[in-house]
């Protein structure tokens, strides 16, 4: 590929990533100036590992789930037509969310989905893995900490290489469904480990010895509100 091509086909990348990362935060900037430039260099400079690196961050970016067919009446996700589906509780708690943290509902019925999935793999309530979400990435899948964090649960990667999928590469928490998995199990090993619920989000959190347990509060509080939005849409 000459070096023109490149920069035209890094520039059509770029468009719609910046296009996709839009429309999932409504405006807020979750890539910063100091990437994109880096990565132009080495496009330029003709490093083909930087290529693959961002072609690896489109197709994050521009992972599609197909809209989610109607909840069953039951309210229980239906997988038997194929699609699987989010339980009326499930599906009421993405809209309240969309609505809180001013993101599109589409964007964000795949971690629902994910947390509903993995909830019922490890008897965790779904609610609280999307509350652990709502916390600590306000549902950017792309959200990265001083501390190496990240995704939607900001899993730092170099202590949970166990539960990460065979051949993983540097990018893989910040898929949103291998994010949410990983998540959710070291949250399973956290609360059986501390014996509790509240001290198990304190160890999720790397505040276990903190005795206000602020951080078991706040995820908490986030459940009840999406608990909320279920009660009411059951009432209508």
């Amino acid at each position: 590929m000459s070096s023109m091509s490149t920069v035209i086909d890094l520039r059509a990348i770029m468009t719609r990533s910046s296009r996709a990362v839009f429309n999932f935060m409504h405006g807020s900037l979750v890539m910063t100036g100091a990437v994109v430039s880096i990565t132009l260099a080495a496009l330029i400079a003709g490093n083909p590992a930087a290529i693959d690196n961002l072609r690896s961050w489109q197709q994050i970016l521009f992972a599609t789930t197909p809209a989610s067919p109607p909840v069953a009446d039951d309210g229980l996700a239906d997988v038997s037509a194929g699609a699987p589906r989010l339980a009326a509780d499930m599906q009421a708690a993405v809209d309240a969310a969309a609505r809180r943290y001013r993101v599109s509902a589409a964007a964000i019925e795949p971690v629902f989905l994910a947390a509903q999935n993995a909830g019922r793999q490890l008897a965790l309530d779904p609610l609280l893995i999307v509350a652990i979400v709502a916390v600590e990435s306000r549902f950017n899948p792309l959200a990265e900490s001083v501390m190496g964090a990240q995704g939607l649960m900001q899993i730092i990667p170099r202590f949970h290489k166990d539960k990460l999928p065979d051949g993983a590469n540097g990018l893989a928490l910040l898929d949103p469904e291998t994010n949410v998995n990983v998540g959710a199990r070291v949250l399973k090993e956290s609360i059986s480990r501390m014996g509790s619920l509240t001290a198990g989000l304190q160890q999720f959190a790397g505040a276990a010895d903190d005795p206000e347990q602020v951080y078991a509060t706040k995820v908490l509080a986030e459940k009840q509100r999406l608990e909320a939005a279920g009660r009411r849409s059951r009432a209508n």
